[in-house]
């Protein structure tokens, strides 16, 4: 008698847009720990940001959505936002996810031991409060009436980038995201008096495109980035393109969903910027690698700033302008888009098959030195090519 062998599994490697590819192009040896590995990082300020402001915007949302009483703005910190953000940082706390020192104040005014605060007088407006105030009130009158849904789970299916039989794990790959907001924008109906959608129709490419429509209704892409604007000669500028751009083929996929004319990305530290992205502003500003310059009495602020001195106050219309950037959803851009990221999953499954073959991962998975990736990066004592110099060992 003969018993027959059980087939091997065929399984369809997954990629997230944000927490594989973009992840592995920031740093491949990084990604390797933290999503490979799941080692999760000890100091995540920008996954904590994120996650933040990712909840506090949804939940405004469904707090405008509830009446006439909070669909008047602007809000009030105390009385409007302050018990949002608690609440999503008891979520991010169950979850595990700790803000950082300085950052936010998670304290009522019942407290009394300082913590990590100045004082005791709780609560206080930090950082993080003073951002989701400037983001709730400069884009929500603009944004909420916009939305159509939140938080919209894509997932798609792509041929594997180099497929080689009985080598490659998969002759597919599936890709997968999440958009904060898909708006629905209607042609007929459309506020005039729209903030987003008055910078939409002042590109002339977008306009072109909503004229040449065969529909009534289109729609936009909303990500926002717990982020400052990167520079133009960044890397991170290009791949936050490819991501949105990637996103509109996803959405394009589904048969409900309506032609997607462009992508809007949020770079809600712009709104209330911190003395590092001050620093790296008036840095942009002298190489000219940014694409909203300042003008009059910003640019002079930020060309005398020290870092010794008080952030300037900049004017709101250059900080509005600043958070906010539309990417152009073209079918030639959408097709170079993917490409690139088919690019980028090849790469990523030739650093799995080298390590399945018995490499060592520093040798399978190659590490991209960036200052600011390797200082807040755990793995630097160890790491073979680590930016701008070697790191000691140090006690935790």
């Amino acid at each position: 008698m003969s018993l027959s062998r059980r087939p091997r599994p065929y399984i369809i490697p997954e990629y997230s847009l944000t927490g594989d590819l973009l992840a592995y192009l920031t740093c491949g040896l990084q990604y390797r720990y933290h999503n490979k590995a799941s080692l999760p990082p000890s100091t995540p300020v920008q996954l904590w940001f994120g996650e933040f402001i990712h909840g506090v915007m949804e939940e405004a949302y469904r707090k405008w959505q509830q009446g006439a009483q909070f669909q008047r703005f602007p809000w009030n910190w105390d009385t409007d936002i302050r018990d949002i953000e608690l609440e999503i940082d008891r979520r991010l706390r169950a979850g595990g996810l700790y803000p950082p020192p300085r950052l936010f104040c998670p304290y009522t005014a019942s407290t009394t031991t300082q913590g990590l605060c100045p004082d005791t007088n709780h609560p206080h407006k930090l950082i993080a409060s003073q951002r989701t105030d400037a983001a709730i009130n400069t884009w929500g009158p603009h944004l909420f009436p916009l939305i159509h849904e939140s938080e919209v789970r894509l997932k798609g299916i792509r041929s594997m980038p180099g497929y080689q039989p009985n080598v490659s794990r998969s002759n597919y790959y599936g890709i997968n995201g999440v958009v904060d907001v898909l708006s629905s924008v209607k042609l007929q109906t459309s506020s005039p008096g729209n903030l987003i959608l008055r910078y939409i129709h002042q590109n002339s490419t977008l306009q072109q495109m909503i004229n040449n429509l065969n529909t009534e209704e289109y729609e936009i892409i909303i990500d926002y980035k717990g982020m400052r604007r990167p520079s133009t000669t960044s890397p991170t500028w290009k791949y936050h393109e490819w991501q949105i751009l990637t996103y509109a083929w996803l959405r394009s996929m589904e048969p409900q969903s309506k032609p997607v004319v462009a992508g809007i990305l949020f770079y809600l530290n712009e709104l209330s910027p911190s003395r590092e992205d001050m620093k790296e502003l008036k840095n942009d500003v002298a190489s000219g690698s940014t694409d909203v310059m300042p003008q009059g009495l910003d640019l002079r602020n930020i060309q005398n700033w020290s870092q010794t001195a008080p952030i300037p106050q900049l004017s709101g219309p250059f900080r509005e302008e600043r958070s906010i950037r539309i990417i152009c959803c073209g079918p030639s851009h959408i097709r170079n888009a993917l490409q690139s990221f088919d690019a980028v999953v090849n790469d990523i499954e030739n650093c799995v098959l080298s390590e399945m073959q018995g490499n060592n991962i520093t040798a399978s998975w190659q590490p991209n030195p960036d200052q600011r990736t390797c200082t807040a990066c755990d793995f630097k004592t160890f790491c073979p090519n680590p930016a701008p110099r070697p790191y000691r060992p140090t006690v935790p």
